[in-house]
């Protein structure tokens, strides 16, 4: 194949012009194995003395890939890192960047209370794709001055991607810019190459690293379409429609990669598709209300006011917070009972779901919510309703208060009719500063809880909605004002 023979040379070309050491992005998919397999297959025509600059293999893993894929990725992993030390290649295959454990896509979506993604709020991609690969790369920016960021990128992806391609391409050059991170640039040797190019290549012949790609194309032909590619900026379009990805992707309508295995024979991932389907059906405008607070994460409530070319109000609508603490505890139960259901169904393929690293920092979250405070610690219970077995749960030092305590402070609240949740605040907030010897920042933060509005939802929407409203009156007549004031002067400007 000539486009193999001019990648090679491409890449060896590049390899040998500089001391910048190469950062291949590895997603799994067909584009970055190729890539993986080109680089080996290049570097090892090169001498022995000549094989000097490093080449690191990075992937992402979000926590939430489809387990199949995971496994895939693994594999391929631990077959390249043993066979560069066999080979002798400088390359080093790290093991797959993940989302620090506040950022993870089920601490933020149950822990916090993050509403599923959507094509509007996109909000998964950076936390659990794009920063960890980026400090990864800006590590070896730190250690060695610049790098070279090696894509499986191809023009014939889409139309965007090829734009924002030539966009940084840097003329002349088979290198680009790259679009985020400074002092790394962008090397995509098959950036011509059709997907049959790829598939061509790919069963040429078996891979250097062992084995061949039959397992990878399997999956393609099962999942009904491509690979999620490695994410370094927001440029790069959602993984939906045909893609496998994350197996909790609500940003499209129906997840066709995970229906094509189920009907290949991978029935045991039903659980996940219907775990999946119930999250996508909470983006539903019509029932957004059902699942989510009236309130935002620091007490607010939004009113958002549309107006018409004259300035008038068309439109008011209630911008909803995250999810009601209520229905993620039913999120939590419903997923650990996925999770037992694969592991019942499927054990040797099946992918723990929710860490336990996860699930203390989601007691923690609900531990400290802004709006709902879980004095409760319902995690351990939950977890005891799906499970037969226990797990060693931590004692930290931050629950010093309890479910007893929740239903005193309930109980004395219903009686002077005071909102609960401000008690609650304010008893944990006095505890926080136990032992300070300067309570300098005490009474800002008493200031803020007090000032809150801690009404119950319809009145503090009512009160939103009545001083919007207000405010919105108060522009108008200010607009009407300066109108007749600006009329006024025309006329007496025109009798001067």
């Amino acid at each position: 194949m000539e486009c193999v023979i001019t990648s090679k040379e491409d890449i060896l070309t590049i390899y040998k012009a500089d001391n910048r050491p190469w950062v291949i992005g590895f997603s799994g998919g067909k584009d970055s194995t190729a890539v993986c397999r080109l680089v080996f297959e290049a570097l090892l025509e090169l001498p022995l003395l000549e094989r000097t600059k490093p080449v690191f293999i990075v992937s992402s893993d979000t926590l939430v890939e489809t387990p199949l894929v995971v496994n895939l990725i693994h594999d391929a992993l631990d077959k390249m890192r043993l066979a560069a030390s066999e080979l002798a290649l400088p390359i080093e295959v790290a093991s797959p960047v993940t989302p620090q454990i506040d950022e993870t896509f089920w601490v933020n979506l149950i822990g916090k209370g993050y509403p599923a993604p959507t094509r509007q709020f996109r909000w998964c991609t950076e936390r659990m794709k794009i920063d960890p690969t980026s400090e990864f790369i800006r590590e070896k920016v730190a250690a060695f001055g610049e790098v070279v960021v090696v894509l499986g990128s191809r023009l014939q992806e889409s139309s965007s991607r090829a734009q924002v391609m030539r966009k940084h391409r840097i003329d002349g050059s088979r290198l680009g810019k790259h679009t985020s991170l400074p002092h790394a640039l962008v090397f995509t040797p098959i950036d011509e190459w059709s997907a049959d190019d790829v598939w061509e290549y790919l069963f040429s012949g078996p891979a250097p690293w062992g084995g061949d790609h039959q397992a990878l194309f399997d999956l393609y032909k099962g999942s009904n379409g491509g690979e999620c590619p490695l994410v370094l900026d927001t440029s790069t379009p959602s993984c939906g429609n045909s893609r496998f990805g994350c197996w909790v992707c609500t940003v499209v309508t129906k997840d066709r990669a995970m229906d094509g295995l189920i009907e290949t024979g991978n029935t045991w991932l039903t659980p996940l598709r219907d775990f999946r389907n119930e999250l996508y059906r909470t983006t539903d405008p019509a029932r957004k209300h059902e699942f989510r607070s009236a309130r935002r994460r620091d007490g607010s409530v939004t009113i958002s006011i549309k107006k018409d070319e004259q300035g008038k109000t068309v439109q008011e609508k209630h911008v909803l917070g995250p999810y009601r603490m209520e229905y993620r505890k039913h999120l939590l139960k419903e997923l650990l009972a996925t999770q037992k259901a694969i592991y019942d169904l499927n054990p040797e393929d099946a992918e723990q779901l929710i860490s336990l690293a996860e699930l203390e920092q989601i007691r923690k979250e609900w531990r400290l919510d802004p709006n709902e405070p879980d004095w409760e610690d319902s995690v351990p219970a939950i977890y005891r309703q799906v499970f037969s077995n226990d797990v060693a749960w931590k004692t930290d030092d931050d629950f010093v208060f309890d479910g007893n305590d929740a239903n005193v402070v309930a109980e004395l609240c219903s009686e002077r009719r005071l909102p609960k949740e401000l008690l609650m605040k304010l008893l944990e907030l006095e505890v926080s500063y136990q032992g300070h010897a300067r309570r300098s920042g005490l009474q800002k933060e008493l200031q803020d809880l007090l000032s809150r509005d801690w009404a119950d939802d319809k009145q503090a929407i009512a009160s939103q909605t009545d001083w919007i409203n207000r405010v919105s009156s108060y522009d108008d007549q200010e607009r009407d004002l300066q109108k007749r004031y600006a009329d006024i002067g025309k006329v007496i400007g025109d009798a001067n």
